[in-house]
């Protein structure tokens, strides 16, 4: 069984993590042993930029600037994780990857597909996923679900509604544009 590249999209609170590890005990349960990881993040320097990103007391972020840390935070993790693994013929299951940047980003900060796909092309030429899997919920419901956490919002989940109906929006979009693999 050849090595494959599934990433697992959608807004805060649609369980793509819960998702993960339901796909990654599946996998074990015939033989493959995935290696899972998560963006931002999943490696050392990643999760550094991690912490950067969603830091709600940190500095502001202009839109540009996440974005540039998010897709260098990316080239990071697919040369010193994701493409190592793939390389050994191992399975990658990521909680999330380049669509969130065109959903969270794109429509829900504003940059530009352009301007998206050009990072995407630096940080990962030649490496798209296998599959995509889109999780969605009606945005209430997600943000419901996101808030139960024990954990204090992060930068991102401390949007309001009208950013996550965007992102969502997009994630749809995505999903109709790209059948085959979302």
């Amino acid at each position: 069984m050849r090595a494959r590249f599934v990433t697992f999209e959608g807004i805060e609170g649609v369980g793509k993590s819960t998702q993960v590890a339901h796909a990654a005990a599946h996998l074990r349960r015939r033989g493959v042993e995935p290696c899972l990881t998560r963006e931002p993040g999943g490696t050392p320097l990643a999760e550094t930029v991690r912490r950067l990103v969603l830091d709600r007391d940190g500095e502001p972020l202009a839109p540009g600037t996440e974005a540039l840390l998010i897709f260098a935070a990316r080239a990071a993790h697919v040369a010193n994780l994701i493409a190592p693994a793939l390389g050994r013929g191992q399975w990658v299951l990521c909680d999330r990857f380049t669509d969130a940047s065109e959903a969270y980003q794109g429509a829900g900060r504003g940059i530009s597909r352009e301007q998206i796909a050009a990072l995407a092309h630096l940080a990962h030429p030649g490496l798209d996923p296998d599959l995509t899997l889109l999780l969605d919920a009606p945005v209430d419901v997600a943000l419901a679900r996101a808030a139960r956490r024990q954990a204090a919002a992060d930068r991102f989940e401390a949007e309001d509604r009208a950013f996550f109906e965007r992102v969502r929006a997009r994630y749809l979009e995505i999903a109709g544009r790209e059948p085959a693999r979302v």
